[in-house]
């Protein structure tokens, strides 16, 4: 083992003499060129952790370098304060990115992959109380992740399954505003009716005080089992769920936390938006396909609000979830880590749940999580905690810090304003010696991104994503530094659709952005050609500026949404079913299933069907040798690959259509595993550069042909293919035995 770390330890060496030979601008380059070269040689072998510090080393060589160089050669000086001010702020920004650069490469140094261990008895297994959290969704999509939960593998004695209602308190039922006060009891009477048709437990409490925190505390106060599993409402869990992660408790008694990824269903409004979310990589792979491991490593991978399985001895020690932030998750990992608890991080897709489908929602979502982290960074001081290792303070310290990414952001994108209107030489230096020392610096750190993310981020992807938030993200980051116990938490709306093509309520600033970009660019270019003699630094920043306008225009598609009219997300799954109408049987292939219905082929006699009839039959899977069947009913024809596709909704919703609906989604670990797998394709930066380059002018004419009024459609339309829309009118709850279909008010299907 001695004998693998000696190249990685002479390297280090080497390296650091590196870093403070007094080097000519020539020597610069030709030092520049060599580390380039030891980093890619490197990059050769990507699994081997020598090689992965060598090329860890020689990056830090570089940045460092050019970290040196911007500090001693390029501020403006302090007597000439305007230049200097704005130029302290971009060096600033520059070293924030240099720092975060840093933590990366400690947090990446050797990502964890672990596989869960073999259950030795089932009478070993310890009891387990599965807590889905609640304020606002509908009771249809409840059910459904109350029937996952419900067909999870696992002894029926020693699981628990609890929806905690915090939308039918009491303090919301006894609200002076009747309307209020109705909606609460009308939804308290549909869940307790829901709970008990799906063979679950319901609960409510008293007030809605600590939000999602103190919902969860609540449940913990009601329930007793060994640990506790947390799924947020829009996350249904695959039947292996348990399976994969309860028996890392039995190996390790001082495990508090086995986190999984959270995967999700539909795209978020840039995948949406810019049509990637069957190609590309999904923005939350990076984080859990990558930096989760990473920090895995260092035991500080940590919990993530749902999908995970908790310690509820643990939890007992620290007095339950942690509620002084609105980011109770990664509160309450910290808290534990500090006092001596492990956690585990399982990178295996083990729940199917939605993300924000529009622009609003996205970005309330994110600010949520940005106050939340910096609280979690001003309050709890994390590099400082008490009881943590260096290793977690490291980690901790970098997660929080991430989330000052909007500052460094919109510095970035606003400096080179400065110099082309108004000639503020805040950067100087020559072309040579941005050649020699920011370029080389620029081409290890996309090389970099690319060795790391390369499979779970596509080039430019991570700056579009920034740049999106950050104009909004300011104002939230200013709130929390101002008064950090301000923010209060607001859900996540999910689930939602658009009828109409249309602007983001919130498009305008991006708009304002994209304009003064595109005025800099053409006045730079006005001046390049009449200026006598052009500098140096007038060109770099003119490039510098067209990249930014590329980042500004590929942020129109963003804000400039698109509609979506699928209420119900499908998940490819082509499973063998019976389709049976009276005496008549069809073996079938399911081709992909929702909530709201399935997609079939007949693979050998199609019957005549007419999508606009009335023809209804019924479809049986097994599971473990046991008929599980549901009613279905025709909903349309389309063709695909030459061959007809049925689509067919369910007619009603009782009971044991969502646990039908469960069998047929969430049965296979390896259909969420397989998609996840097909989308993880590596794009080389020059192909990378050349798509973003077509989205920033197609998306940056689309937003504005949106802007004008063109393009827009205010016409529902409707696809073949789309699922049913469940709604509740006002009936009575009975008051007995109540299925689905009363609970939640009569579910009928629509076209």
């Amino acid at each position: 083992m001695m004998c693998t770390k000696w190249p990685a330890l002479l390297a280090g060496v080497l390296g650091l003499t590196l870093l403070w030979l007094p080097l000519s601008l020539q020597a610069q380059l030709v030092l520049s060129l060599a580390a380039l070269g030891v980093m890619f040689f490197g990059m050769t072998r990507p699994e081997n952790t020598v090689f992965r510090f060598i090329t860890f080393i020689f990056c830090a060589v570089l940045a460092l370098r050019y970290a040196f160089w911007r500090t001693t050669e390029t501020l403006p000086a302090f007597s000439e304060p305007m230049n200097f001010i704005p130029g302290l702020l971009l060096y600033i920004a520059e070293m924030y990115c240099l720092v975060m650069l840093a933590i990366s490469f400690f947090m990446l140094a050797d990502p964890l992959k672990r596989v869960a261990p073999k259950v030795r008895s089932l009478d070993d297994l310890p009891s387990v109380d599965v807590f889905i959290p609640t304020y606002n969704e509908d009771p249809e999509l409840l059910a459904s992740t109350l029937a996952a939960a419900k067909s999870m593998i696992y002894p029926r004695d020693k699981l628990s399954i609890w929806l905690l209602d915090d939308g039918g308190t009491d303090a919301k039922r006894s609200h002076k505003d009747p309307v209020v006060a109705l909606a609460a009891t009308r939804r308290h009477e549909q869940l307790k009716a829901l709970c008990k048709a799906m063979g679950v437990n319901y609960h409510t409490r008293k007030k809605n005080d600590h939000a999602k925190a103190g919902n969860l505390n609540d449940g913990l106060r009601v329930s007793k089992s060994d640990l506790v599993v947390v799924f947020d409402a829009d996350h249904a869990p695959v039947r292996e769920f348990l399976k994969e992660t309860v028996s890392f408790f039995k190996e390790d008694p001082k495990l508090f936390l086995v986190q999984t990824p959270h995967y999700f269903l539909n795209p978020d409004p840039l995948e949406k938006n810019l049509r990637t979310f069957r190609s590309m990589p999904s923005e939350n792979e990076m984080f859990y396909s990558v930096l989760q491991r990473g920090l895995d490593k260092w035991n500080a991978s940590f919990f993530c609000g749902s999908a995970a399985v908790l310690s509820r001895k643990a939890l007992d020690t620290v007095g339950g979830f942690s509620g002084q932030s609105i980011t109770e998750d990664c509160e309450t990992a910290l808290s534990l880590h500090a006092k001596g608890w492990n956690s585990i991080y399982i990178d295996k897709p083990l729940i199917a749940g939605l993300q924000p489908e529009t622009f609003v929602a996205f970005i309330g979502q994110r600010a949520r999580w940005c106050q939340g982290m910096l609280q979690i960074l001003i309050l709890n001081r994390p590099f400082l905690a008490r009881g943590l290792t260096v290793g977690q303070r490291i980690c901790y310290a970098g997660i929080n810090l991430f989330w000052l990414f909007p500052l460094s952001r919109l510095a970035f994108m606003l400096s080179p304003l400065l110099y082309i209107f108004f000639s503020l030489e805040i950067y100087q230096a020559n072309i040579q010696e941005f050649a020699v020392y920011a370029l080389t610096y620029l081409i290890a750190s996309f090389a970099m991104q690319s060795y790391l993310y390369g499979k779970v981020r596509w080039p430019w992807v991570s700056e579009l994503y920034e740049y999106v938030q950050s104009i909004m993200l300011v104002g939230s980051i200013v709130s929390v530094i101002r008064n950090p116990r301000k923010p209060t938490f607001n859900v996540t709306a999910k689930g939602q659709t658009l009828d109409s093509d249309g602007l983001s309520p919130i498009a305008v600033p991006y708009f304002v952005m994209f304009f003064v970009l595109l005025a800099a660019a053409v006045y730079s270019l006005w001046r390049l050609a009449t200026e006598p003699v052009a500098s140096d630094l007038l060109m770099i920043v003119a490039l510098w500026n067209l990249i930014n306008l590329g980042l500004a225009g590929a942020g129109l598609g963003v804000v400039s949404e698109r509609r979506e009219l699928r209420r119900n997300q499908r998940l490819p799954i082509r499973r063998h079913a019976l389709l049976r109408k009276g005496s008549r049987t069809w073996t079938v292939i399911l081709l992909d299933a929702s909530s709201g219905g399935v997609s079939v082929q007949f693979p050998e006699h199609e019957p005549d069907i007419d999508p606009d009839s009335d023809w209804a039959g019924e479809i049986e899977v097994r599971r473990g040798g046991r008929p599980v069947c549901f009613p279905v009913t025709i909903r349309s024809v389309r063709e695909f690959d030459g061959t007809n596709v049925f689509g067919f909704a369910y007619p009603e919703r009782m009971p044991a259509t969502f646990m039908a609906i469960a069998e047929i989604m969430y049965s296979d670990q390896g259909v969420l595993q397989d998609r996840i797998t097909r989308r993880q394709v590596r794009l080389d930066i020059v192909r990378g550069t050349l798509r973003f380059a077509s989205w920033s002018i197609s998306e940056s004419v689309r937003g504005i042909g949106y802007l004008l009024g063109f393009g827009r459609s205010d016409k529902i339309v409707s696809h073949a293919d789309a699922p049913i829309v469940v709604k509740a009118n006002n009936a009575r709850i009975p008051g007995k035995a109540p299925g689905i279909k009363a609970a939640i008010g009569g579910v009928r299907s629509h076209g």
